[in-house]
Formats: C-alpha cells, sequence, structure tokens
C-alpha cells in the first residue's frame, strides 16, 4: 500500500481554513453587492443599491478581515518570509488584497455619501459608483482565485 504524502503539514490547516473561508465570504459578498447594484440601476427606489451597500458593509468587510488574518497566520505558518524572495503568487495575492481593501474602503465611503443623498431625495449616482468599484473588485479577486489556485511561478 502506498502512503502519499501531504502537500502541506497539517499545522497549517487551521489557518488557511480561516483564509480560504474569509475570502469566500469576501469574493461572495463582493459579487452578491456588485450584482445587486448593476440590477438595481433601473430601480427607482435605489432599493437595490443600498442592499448592495449593506452587503459590502456587512459581509465583504468581515470577510476581508478574516481573509487577511488567515493569510497572515498562514505566511507565518509555512515560513513563506524565510524565502529569498516571495513567490509570484504571494505577491499576486498580497498585491491584490491590499488594493482590494482600499478599493473596498473607497466603494464603502462613496457609497454611505450616496446613502446619505438618496435618503434625501439626491441622485444615486453615487450609489451606482460604489457599484462600479465593487464589479471591479470582483475581477480582481477573480485573478486573486487563480493566482492562489495555479500558484504561477
Amino acid at each position: 500500500m502506498t502512503v502519499l504524502a501531504s502537500i502541506r503539514p497539517d499545522s497549517v490547516n487551521l489557518a488557511l481554513l480561516v483564509h480560504v473561508a474569509g475570502a469566500m465570504i469576501l469574493v461572495g459578498g463582493v459579487v452578491i453587492a456588485a450584482g445587486a447594484a448593476l440590477v438595481g440601476w433601473r430601480d427607482a427606489t435605489a432599493t437595490l443599491q443600498r442592499f448592495a451597500y449593506r452587503t459590502l458593509l456587512f459581509v465583504a468587510v468581515p470577510g476581508w478581515i478574516v481573509m487577511r488574518v488567515g493569510a497572515q497566520w498562514t505566511y507565518s505558518k509555512e515560513h513563506l518570509g524565510d524565502l529569498p524572495s516571495d513567490p509570484t503568487w504571494v505577491g499576486i495575492g498580497v498585491g491584490t488584497s491590499d488594493a482590494g481593501g482600499i478599493l473596498l474602503l473607497l466603494a464603502l465611503v462613496v457609497g454611505a455619501i450616496g446613502l446619505r443623498r438618496a435618503r434625501n431625495g439626491g441622485s444615486t449616482g453615487l450609489l451606482k459608483a460604489s457599484g462600479i468599484i465593487a464589479t471591479v473588485l470582483v475581477a480582481a479577486y477573480m485573478v486573486a482565485v487563480w493566482a492562489m489556485g495555479a500558484k504561477p511561478s
């Protein structure tokens, strides 16, 4: 009987699970927010755009935090900092995470201002802009998902 060697040490499993779970929550939240925002462009009451904003705030942001904590924990557990340079897939992941976090915050700020204006009877343009940023995030996170799975060198 052949015994298969594990790809990584078992001590990394929990950290990796936290990272992947956070990433799944983050990507799911951003996809739902982008979809609701895009469909909500026709909604004269901006209901779906408000839903999109709240999804970013209450789903995507906590997912981003859990994903980043898990990523740093996994990085530490796998001793990737001991390498002379980070693998390409780590660089793509860190870059996407950091830039995505900034874009997520930007979408939240723009969306909050847009919500306030929409409640006062103003334009929903900023809510639409928040949805566009969420759509850009979907594309960026798909690149990160590819990098984490394909592990380009």
